[in-house]
């Protein structure tokens, strides 16, 4: 059985870049929630955390160098993810 497996080593400069920028958004999540923002305060910590959440998972967990497919995949899972936990916020808010 031959399986091919390339690593993907990441450079020190683009893992302390993403390091960073993780460190920039926890800092904005704060910011947002000393904010007065009413409804949108939610919505903007959910985006925060949404693009925190991607940057994790393509430099960290390696999907940006993953083929196509398997990033779809991932897509479709985190959809219909978002999807139940989205019908379930409209369940609580409208009850």
């Amino acid at each position: 059985m031959d399986t091919e497996h390339s690593e993907h080593i990441l450079s020190y400069g683009k893992l302390m870049a993403v390091w960073v920028a993780l460190l920039v958004l926890t800092a904005a999540t704060i910011m947002v929630t000393r904010v007065e923002l009413g409804v949108w305060k939610v919505w903007a910590a959910l985006a925060i955390a949404s693009i925190k959440s991607g940057l994790v998972i393509a430099f960290f967990m390696h999907m940006k160098y993953e083929p196509r497919l398997f990033r779809i995949i991932l897509f479709v899972a985190l959809f219909t993810l978002a999807g139940f936990i989205g019908g379930t916020f409209f369940d609580v808010l409208y009850r």
